[in-house]
This record gives C-alpha cells, sequence and structure tokens, in this order.
C-alpha cells in the first residue's frame, strides 16, 4: 500500500454564520497526483489555504498531518518549511528582477554580504532547465510571457524541495504546447517521489494527470475515487450534484437580419507601429446567430473585439448596427450604439471590487436609476434582484460585494451589467473562463436565450469544444487576419488548429 504523506482530518472552517468547509478529510499518497474538484464555491480554495497556512491554526478546526506527524502551521513560511509548496492561477512574480533572482527571492546566496550571481545563476538555471524554461536566467521576467512567467513560479517552488506541490489552475495562462510540457514536468516529479495537488476545471487535464480524483461540494467532501474508475460524466455531476445532460444547449435559431459589420478593421501593435496586430479584416453578424473568433493567442482575436469597443485604439473603413453607418470612439459611446463587451479579465475590467451586487450591475446604464442626478436606491435596489434572480447568482442579497462570490458567479455579475445595458450585439471574450462546468452551462443557456430573443453574439474561447459546441459560424484568424471562413457542418477542433497554426491555410 502507497505511503500516506498528507492528511487533513475534519477541517471546518466558517466565516460568520457561513461554513467554508464541513468536516473535510483528504489524504495524499507518494508517487501520486491527486485532483481536487468542485464548482466555484464548493471550499477547494479555502482547504488549500488552510493547508498553505495562509488560514493560520486556530483559525479552523480539524488537523493537518505529513508524513503522520502533526503539524501547526501560523504563516505561509511555517507550511513552506513543512515542505509545502503552492503554484497559484494568479501568478505572482516580480517582473523588474531576472528569472534567477525570482527563483531565489528571499534566499540570494551571499557570501560576506556581497550576493554570489555566478553561484545564483547556475543554480537558478537547473531549476529552469526542469521546467523546460527555454531563456537565460538574466532575463528579466517583464520580457517574458506570461506562460513563462508561470514556468518561473514553478521553478522557484521545486527549488526550495517541497514534498508536496499545490497547483491551482496553472494551466490558465499556458498555451496548448507549454501545457504539454507542464504534464511532463509533473508525471516526473510524481515518478521522483513529489506528491501533487491539482486543482482545475477542465476535466480532460484531470482524467489525464490524476490518479485519483477528490469531489467537494457546498464545503464537504462527497467522494475520492481512482480517476482511471471515472467516466467524465460522473465527475461532472458529482461536482453540481445533478445531470447536465447536453452540456451545450444549442438550438436551431431563426437568423435575422444583419446587425453588425465592419469593414477593413485594423490595429497597430503598440510597441511597433509599423506592424498590425489585425490587419484588414471584414466581418458580420446577423440576429439570432452566434459568431465565433477562432484563433491561437496572439491571432487578433481580443485586439478585434476591444477595438470595435472603443476600449483601444483601432481604425476602420466602414462600421454598421442595424445598416446604419456609425462611428465609435470610446466603450461609453459603444454602449449607447448597442454594443457590450464582456472582456478577458473580469477582475481587471469586468467589475469594481469596492462596489456591491447592485452597484456593479447597473454601471453601464446609470441613467436608469439616477434621476436629475439623484442616486434612486430603490431602482437600484430592483435591477439587481431582478437580474440576481434572473441569472440565478448565488448570493446572499443585492447588497453583497461582489468579491465575496465565486467566479462563476461574478461572472454572472458581468453579464448581468451588460444584459441590462439592452445590446443588440453582445461581444463575449472568454466568457466561460476559470470557472465551473455547472456555471458554464448556465452562461451557455443564457447566450440560447439571448439568440433565441433575436441578440447577436460574438464569442471568442481558448476552449475549443466550447466553441464547436455553441456557435453557428466561424472565423478562423492568424497573424491578425482572416484565414477562413467554415459553417457549423464543418466545424472540427483538429481543422481548427491546422488553419489556425499554417499548416493548412
Amino acid at each position: 500500500m502507497a505511503k500516506t504523506v498528507l492528511e487533513m482530518k475534519g477541517v471546518t472552517k466558517s466565516f460568520g454564520a457561513t461554513k467554508a468547509l464541513k468536516q473535510v478529510s483528504i489524504e495524499l499518497y507518494e508517487h501520486e497526483i491527486l485532483a481536487i474538484c468542485g464548482e466555484n464555491g464548493a471550499g477547494k480554495s479555502t482547504l488549500m489555504k488552510v493547508l498553505s497556512g495562509s488560514y493560520e491554526f486556530g483559525s479552523y478546526e480539524g488537523e493537518i498531518r505529513i508524513d503522520g506527524k502533526p503539524c501547526v502551521f501560523r504563516t505561509p513560511a511555517d507550511a513552506s518549511a513543512a515542505g509545502i509548496e503552492m503554484i497559484y492561477q494568479e501568478i505572482s512574480v516580480h517582473l523588474d528582477l531576472s528569472v534567477a533572482e525570482n527563483i531565489f527571492l528571499g534566499r540570494v546566496p551571499l557570501r560576506a554580504g556581497m550576493v554570489q550571481w555566478k553561484q545564483m545563476n547556475e543554480k537558478a538555471k537547473s531549476y529552469a532547465d526542469m521546467v523546460g524554461l527555454k531563456v537565460p536566467v538574466t532575463t528579466h521576467l517583464r520580457d517574458l510571457s506570461a506562460s513563462q512567467c508561470q514556468m518561473v513560479s514553478i521553478a522557484r517552488a521545486l527549488s526550495r524541495n517541497p514534498k508536496i506541490l499545490v497547483l491551482d489552475e496553472p494551466t490558465s495562462p499556458l498555451t496548448d504546447a507549454e501545457v504539454e510540457e507542464l504534464f511532463k514536468i509533473l508525471f516526473r516529479l510524481r515518478d521522483g517521489g513529489i506528491s501533487c495537488i491539482y486543482i482545475s476545471h477542465k476535466i480532460r487535464e484531470i482524467k489525464r494527470l490524476a490518479n485519483r480524483v477528490c469531489i467537494l461540494r457546498d464545503g464537504a467532501h462527497v467522494w475520492t475515487k481512482p480517476s482511471d474508475e471515472l467516466s467524465t460524466g460522473e465527475i461532472v455531476e458529482a461536482m453540481v450534484n445533478r445531470k447536465i445532460g447536453n452540456l451545450y444547449p444549442k438550438e436551431t435559431v431563426e437568423i435575422g437580419a444583419e446587425a453588425f459589420s465592419v469593414r477593413n478593421l485594423r490595429v497597430r501593435h503598440p510597441y511597433n507601429r509599423k506592424k498590425y496586430i489585425v490587419d484588414g479584416i471584414d466581418f458580420s453578424v446577423r440576429r439570432g446567430e452566434i459568431l465565433g473568433l477562432v484563433g491561437l493567442v496572439g491571432s487578433g482575436r481580443s485586439e478585434t473585439v476591444n477595438a470595435i469597443f472603443g476600449a483601444i485604439d483601432g481604425s476602420y473603413d466602414e462600421l454598421r448596427i442595424d445598416g446604419e453607418i456609425v462611428h465609435i470612439s470610446d466603450p461609453r459611446d459603444a454602449i449607447r450604439k448597442g454594443l457590450a463587451l464582456l472582456s478577458e479579465d473580469r477582475k481587471v475590467n469586468g467589475f469594481v471590487p469596492t462596489l456591491n451586487l447592485a452597484r456593479n450591475i447597473t454601471l453601464a446604464r446609470l441613467d436608469k436609476v439616477f434621476r436629475r442626478g439623484v442616486l434612486d436606491r430603490e431602482a437600484e435596489r430592483k435591477f439587481g434582484t431582478d437580474y440576481i434572480e434572473r441569472l440565478s447568482i448565488k448570493a446572499n442579497s443585492e447588497r453583497d460585494m461582489v468579491t465575496s462570490l465565486s467566479g462563476g458567479n461574478q461572472q454572472k455579475v458581468v453579464l448581468a451589467k451588460w444584459l441590462l445595458a439592452e445590446p443588440k450585439v453582445l461581444l463575449l471574450d472568454e466568457p466561460t473562463r476559470g470557472i465551473d462546468v455547472g456555471a458554464k452551462a448556465q452562461i451557455y443557456q443564457i447566450m440560447t436565450q439571448l439568440v433565441r430573443q433575436g441578440m447577436a453574439i460574438v464569442m471568442i474561447s481558448s476552449e475549443l469544444t466550447e466553441l464547436v459546441g455553441m456557435c453557428d459560424r466561424y472565423l478562423l484568424l492568424a497573424d491578425g487576419k482572416i484565414r477562413a471562413e467554415l459553417g457549423r457542418e464543418d466545424a472540427d477542433e483538429e481543422r481548427f488548429l491546422r488553419i489556425c497554426s499554417g499548416s493548412n491555410r
């Protein structure tokens, strides 16, 4: 029988009257990758904050044992000293320091008060090589991509010689090739004796990586089973406690008149004014249609919708909404003319964290809640409660702070804000990034309802399965240009990748 490396027994954690964890017990074995799955708000992050020392001993009930010995963690440093290292979804690095300096942050080798640069760089290179980071360790992180910065975070964790590595949605910033490299690293670490806890919403990743799968739901442990005994459907249904059925509720909807078109859209590169990120794109979308913009990282997808919305500088020969030629100068102008953009990063551009739900929901249409310059609090409250109910947002009231909600519910708050604006065309950039399958299914259902009502939707997603499942038509982008247009009958993930990578144009 495999040796037990970690035990968390009867962990209970409360925030006021809310129990975030209810008597949760898990075990992690040597030479194992244990996947922990659950909807947003299931308790995954809270459990890991207990394990990492972010929630100090005494603020929760239960115990932690490593190699059979009880542990008391009052700070993250205590957990690190016990051999636990965390890799978070939000990359935590210092952009103005080198790769080597980031890897040995707080542990720079000194002699007589002098930094031993050669020694540090040599050691850093060995850890960079372990994670497949192929850049000089003297490179500053400001010159690296997000995925390379994530690799630096992993190398830093490995430099501390951990017994247990916890990875929370580590593939979010990675390309497909980098994900493959990460998987190889994790398999090597597992085989070399480092046990891993892997948190992800991507069921295909879990099926491929994990030895066992642990399900949390509503703060409680549901079951832990060997992954090779589980189907994707069983994992999903255990997470959400219901049968999902068809995850993509695509319906045949009558396609109406043209709602939007743009001709010769161009976006200059922010640092090289001779280069275009988006170079002469023409496209249109009709009422009742979901148009998918398909492309690899750097293809110009996000820049396309942001330029249309006036969020970044762009130019075009002609832009029409409902057949009328218009010019959009900024996002406020775009909203007035019938456009809405759910942006890629909800925490940066989606909501205001210091405002409650009702305030966030009404942000794009303040004219609906202000009367002669005075806030109508009753109207604001009503809009908040109406959309909380309409989109099934899990909250106690419209006065809750948006930051108190799970990622999926935060995303629904952002969507509610745009639905209140009553757009003709909805631009969705990664609408389901970082949310669980249950919340994804609800977002898809909302999209289906909107096109049924005659709205036009432009959708960007890095999950090709999602695009295949939800869109009526596809524009395939590479190097800022449209390389192909496909109908739903021709939708195929492999074909998408071949065209967007330039191997089949």
